[in-house]
């Protein structure tokens, strides 16, 4: 599809100030399957929707770990995010090999930021097309960043991107004001059920489909921190009763307000 031949490469606008190979690889993080973040005082959490290509296929892979305190969700073309991730990967190594201590987000998230934005400014090179969430934590707490195939980043409290994503956001803009305070396993709870908002009626969240990644402070009365981890399988398994089940108790206290109205 061609737009009077403004969509050839990425280094030419259009007459309204438009770069749509840059749009089109936004419109490929759309189609890959929703990942959420959230963020509060003491931890970050990503939590994603897995998908596989057929049955006889493994679950593709969603969340990943970049360093101790990093890690990062995908939406889009997942060969470019294996490339954005070993670049990240290699950048906070390097950080440690010459100055013994972790890279800062902000400083991290800026690199691949300006890497991204170099395909939109040379020709023959087009842009990523997959969109990041890359929480982790660093001196001033945890931090949740949002990373675009444009080259923009920003820092965020809570975000969603890929399919359906909007009904992961309306949940997260209802409940943004409680995540601040909320401890580990509440946050990742407050995850689940913003991702349980974009499943289709016939689909529900498993130990098979859903990815949790958490970093932070460890508990209170422990010094340290909680490297980022990814869980998977029959670790998240308690997190997804417990979102089952505060449902089912929402819909029998549902059920008891509507038998008093009635009356």
């Amino acid at each position: 599809m061609f737009r009077n031949n403004y969509d050839n490469d990425s280094v030419t606008f259009s007459p309204q100030g438009r770069i749509f190979q840059v749009e089109y690889a936004a419109e490929a993080v759309k189609q890959g399957s929703v990942v959420v973040g959230l963020v509060s005082k003491t931890h970050a959490v990503l939590v994603a929707i897995k998908r596989n290509a057929e049955e006889l296929s493994s679950y593709q892979k969603k969340l990943f770990a970049v360093d101790e305190h990093v890690g990062l969700a995908i939406a889009g073309l997942t060969s470019d995010a294996r490339v954005l991730s070993n670049f990240m990967k290699q950048q906070c190594l390097s950080q440690r090999l010459t100055y013994d201590r972790a890279m800062t987000l902000e400083t991290l998230i800026s690199l691949i930021g300006d890497k991204a934005q170099l395909n939109t400014q040379h020709y023959g090179k087009r842009p990523y097309g997959v969109g990041l969430l890359v929480a982790g934590i660093d001196e001033t707490g945890p931090h949740l960043f949002e990373f675009q195939p444009s080259g923009m980043t920003q820092e965020m409290m809570a975000c969603a991107i890929g399919a359906r994503s909007q009904m992961a956001r309306t949940y997260l803009e209802k409940n943004l004001d409680n995540f601040t305070d909320c401890g580990r396993d509440e946050l990742v709870r407050h995850g689940l059920k913003a991702l349980k908002e974009t499943l289709v009626q016939d689909r529900e969240l498993t130990v098979e489909n859903t990815s949790v990644g958490v970093v932070g402070l460890k508990e209170l009365g422990k010094k340290g921190l909680e490297f980022f981890k990814v869980h998977d399988g029959a670790e998240v398994k308690d997190w997804i009763n417990s979102v089952a089940d505060d449902n089912e108790g929402g819909a029998e206290a549902g059920d008891g307000e509507g038998m008093q109205v009635d009356e």
